[in-house]
């Protein structure tokens, strides 16, 4: 069995690549169990999250994802998210790989959020507003400029200093892809002008006010993946036109649609699609190029299986 480890994972998963081979799963489905949570006390801070999330495609493979999420572990230097991968043969259940798990959801998590940007945001988006500085911006924005040509990078974070940190990381390939990328302190003016807003964060309280949203923006939300988590208030779901990575997932364990489901302000019907309907045709895309796109996801275990065996094809 291979131990596959961080930097091979990142070298095994361009991202256009992955999109295309997370496009190609949700075109062919797979069985996929409702994740499981479980709250982990943790004396010496904030209580920790153990995710468990099994996959598994008939006469191919079947894996499973452990996940630990400890929002304390910024400051001891280890990051909030860490986990592994066990990719086996679903033929005869033989183990094939473990895989780093922290390189594998970085990747898979942005390429699914572009994976739907390509659908929802418009063709001519060219500024991009980060929201968040944390392990996953750096591979959304480099994701999000897979499928879309943005001149314009805008990075803000509470802490300006990890903005810096992440503009000086993102500066040498984007650039010299024509795109600038600036730390901005006004989250607010910043919203009101952008094309895409992608966040990523562990915030319990909206960021991005809906009365920001200038028309025809596409507004991605990855960070919030438990029911009090919040990156946008009410008003931006009452604006958007809704869409999901899964409907069983989201509409259960993501704040920015249980909230707002839970109070009337968003009702299962307006949610439009998912990424199964989104690569097959069955639904919908934006009404028109001033409609406001919504795009939630908080991840899923077939995104996991799509890049395993992507990484367990490629990594050396």
């Amino acid at each position: 069995m291979r131990v596959i480890d961080a930097a091979s994972v990142h070298a095994a998963l361009p991202y256009p690549e992955l999109i295309e081979a997370l496009r190609e799963a949700f075109r062919t489905g797979g069985d996929v169990p409702l994740r499981q949570h479980y709250t982990i006390p943790n004396p010496s801070g904030a209580d920790g999250m153990l995710l468990v999330m099994p996959a598994w495609q008939a006469g191919r493979h079947m894996g499973i994802k452990a996940v630990s999420v400890y929002p304390d572990n910024p400051k001891q230097g280890l990051p909030s998210v860490i986990g592994a991968y066990l990719l086996f043969d679903a033929r005869s259940g033989a183990p094939k790989a473990v895989i780093d798990g922290v390189a594998l959801t970085l990747r898979r998590t942005a390429c699914a959020s572009a994976l739907a940007a390509g659908y929802l945001a418009r063709r001519e988006a060219s500024h991009l507003l980060m929201v968040g500085a944390g392990a996953l911006a750096p591979h959304l924005v480099r994701a999000h400029c897979a499928v879309r040509r943005y001149t314009k990078v805008s990075l803000w974070n509470r802490n300006p200093d990890r903005a810096e940190e992440l503009a000086t990381a993102l500066r040498a390939d984007l650039n010299a892809q024509g795109a600038a990328v600036k730390v901005i302190e006004d989250l607010e003016a910043a919203a009101k002008v952008a094309d895409t807003i992608s966040c990523a964060t562990l915030s319990h309280e909206p960021l991005v006010q809906g009365a920001w949203l200038k028309k025809g923006v596409h507004l991605d939300l990855v960070g919030g993946f438990t029911p009090k988590m919040r990156e946008a208030d009410d008003t931006a779901v009452a604006r958007a036109e809704i869409y999901v990575d899964t409907r069983a997932g989201a509409m259960k364990e993501a704040g920015d649609i249980v909230q707002p489901l839970e109070r009337g302000i968003l009702t299962p019907e307006r949610v439009r699609g998912d990424l199964f309907a989104l690569v097959r045709d069955q639904c919908p895309l934006r009404s028109g190029p001033e409609a406001i796109t919504l795009f939630k996801s908080v991840g899923f275990a077939l995104e996991d299986l799509a890049a395993a065996e992507l990484v367990a094809e490629s990594a050396p």
